[in-house]
């Protein structure tokens, strides 16, 4: 993605089907030389309802240096990264995530972006990263390996999980925001 300034952004999406338990609102604001993203999501998953906050700070090469996310039942998580690949998990060092640089939120698109505007990228390029999966409604975090393909680099990319085959084309904004998330989510904005 071409270097652009960090400008004010309020985001919206809902469940692709337009079911009214799936919905999110973020917001990102330039912050300390880097972003303050925070969002809340509404949703369900495998049958439970869930309602979460989660707040990142990634520094001025998109790189996550935090997240704090907090369910309305009670989980709460906190990361924190040196932005080199080393994280801390409420405190602890967790050495299983070493060479993670971003994270994965599973209830959101927008996690999808790190990476899209963290790399640079060419016509057909592709890149494996390694990240931190947080999975929802228990914040559980593990080490996870995905890849991202520039279809069209600022317009369309391709995302696999390399663990389960799964494969989704992902169309961005301007700005490298998600737009849709096939099957997913639906930008509302």
């Amino acid at each position: 993605m071409p270097t652009r300034p960090l400008i004010f952004r309020n985001l919206r999406w809902s469940a692709w089907d337009g079911c009214e338990e799936g919905l999110e609102h973020v917001n990102v604001r330039p912050a300390d030389g880097g972003l303050t993203i925070s969002g809340m999501v509404i949703g369900r998953e495998d049958g439970t309802k869930f309602g979460l906050h989660y707040r990142l700070r990634v520094d001025s090469s998109w790189r996550t240096r935090a997240a704090h996310l907090q369910t309305t039942s009670g989980h709460v998580l906190d990361l924190e990264s040196n932005g080199q690949g080393s994280w801390i998990e409420n405190g602890k060092p967790r050495p299983e995530l070493q060479g993670c640089i971003d994270v994965d939120i599973q209830a959101t698109p927008l996690t999808n972006t790190l990476p899209i505007r963290r790399l640079e990228w060419a016509a057909g390029q592709t890149a494996d990263i390694r990240l931190c999966y947080i999975a929802i409604p228990d914040l559980t975090v593990s080490p996870r390996d995905q890849r991202y393909t520039a279809l069209n680099p600022g317009a369309l990319y391709r995302f696999e999980s390399l663990g389960s085959g799964f494969t989704v084309d992902l169309p961005v904004d301007e700005d490298g925001f998600v737009r849709d998330y096939p099957g997913l989510f639906r930008r509302l904005d």
